[in-house]
């Protein structure tokens, strides 16, 4: 084997192991994608002492001292997926400048450096997912099919009418909770967040009064306590990493164009003289035919002195009017007026 062989070689394995430097940043879990370009941009990246602004670097994990804002980029060899139960008044990140409780005051005995993965709300409780798997993580971000469920208490009961009008509005399942007095709901969002719905309630005039998350996909929060965590198992993980991932095979068929139809007329039937066609032949040769004038004759009115008895009696002096032959031939078989019809011969016994 050639020396450029085995040069090319090499080049294409330092190559494969390889990657830009904003997807090691963000699955490290110090940020996210796009905060991690902005990182780069700024220029608190470095690579190998290297200060590094331009955007699509690459670098190898394994290989490379890789600093963010001065903090040295240690590769995870062990993944951690942790569910904790949030209480309310507790900030969703692992620290807060203002000195409140955060997620990082919850984990007892985690000694590895895990991040939350979406946000709960301060005064929210429910379930909240930890890892330092950045990969994952950037899919459930992405995901749009991956669905929230929310327990919500309302200070009043809500209609019908207004379970359908938010649903409609917010993308949100909404159905009343059994077995409880107060007006608990239970809350499916996709795509939709808690904040718009919130605010659409007390457009509503119904004011929130708690918010509890109690699944996120296939993992529920069932009968975890609150303060407390627990780690996932492997075919939770497994399940979760599946309803995640993009389907590749989707096929997306392009809509087809509409097709102004023409109004139906219906045909005339064979044997029958249309009279519309007609007309409107008359009218066109009234209109196209300029060198001889329509001329408009007026409705002929009768004298004056005019009246039907004498016009009939004058009728009837002038003569007999002509019979048609069919009312002829019906008078000979009928008999004509004021005489008898001609009798049957009667049959000799």
């Amino acid at each position: 084997m050639s020396t450029s062989v085995l040069i090319c070689k090499l080049n294409f394995a330092l190559n494969s192991m390889l990657e830009r430097l904003q997807k090691i940043i963000a699955r490290a879990g110090i940020a996210s994608r796009r905060h991690a370009e902005e990182l780069i941009s700024s220029g608190m990246v470095t690579v190998n002492g290297h200060t590094v602004t331009e955007m699509g670097s690459k670098a190898d994990e394994s290989r490379d001292h890789i600093k963010v804002n001065g903090r040295l980029l240690r590769p995870e060899k062990e993944r951690i997926y942790l569910l904790l139960n949030k209480p309310p008044e507790i900030v969703s990140t692992m620290s807060d400048p203002e000195g409140r409780r955060a997620l990082s005051d919850l984990l007892h005995g985690v000694t590895q450096r895990v991040f939350p993965v979406g946000r709960l709300e301060y005064h929210a409780m429910g379930l909240v997912f930890l890892t330092n798997d950045g990969d994952l993580a950037n899919l459930m971000l992405k995901a749009r099919h991956l669905k929230q469920t929310y327990n919500l208490k309302l200070k009043t009961l809500l209609t019908f009418e207004e379970i359908e009008s938010l649903s409609r509005a917010t993308g949100a399942h909404i159905a009343r909770i059994k077995g409880k007095d107060a007006p608990w709901y239970e809350v499916t969002l996709f795509e939709a967040r808690t904040d718009a719905l919130r605010t659409r309630l007390f457009q509503t005039g119904h004011a929130v009064e708690k918010v509890k998350r109690v699944a996120i996909g296939n993992l529920a929060l069932e009968s975890l306590a609150p303060g407390h965590h627990r780690a996932l198992s492997d075919a939770e993980v497994a399940t979760l990493l599946r309803s995640v991932q993009p389907s590749s095979e989707t096929v997306t068929i392009p809509r087809r164009a509409r097709i102004k139809r023409r109004p139906f007329t219906p045909k005339p039937k064979p044997g029958r003289k249309s009279q519309r066609p007609a007309l409107a032949a008359q009218h066109v040769g009234n209109r196209v035919g300029a060198e001889t004038p329509l001329v408009v004759v007026p409705p002929s009115k009768p004298p004056k002195n005019y009246s039907p008895r004498e016009n009939r009696s004058a009728s009837k002096a002038a003569g007999p009017s002509r019979t048609p032959q069919g009312a002829l031939d019906r008078s000979r078989h009928r008999g004509r007026p004021g005489q008898a019809s001609p009798s049957r011969p009667k049959k000799n016994g």
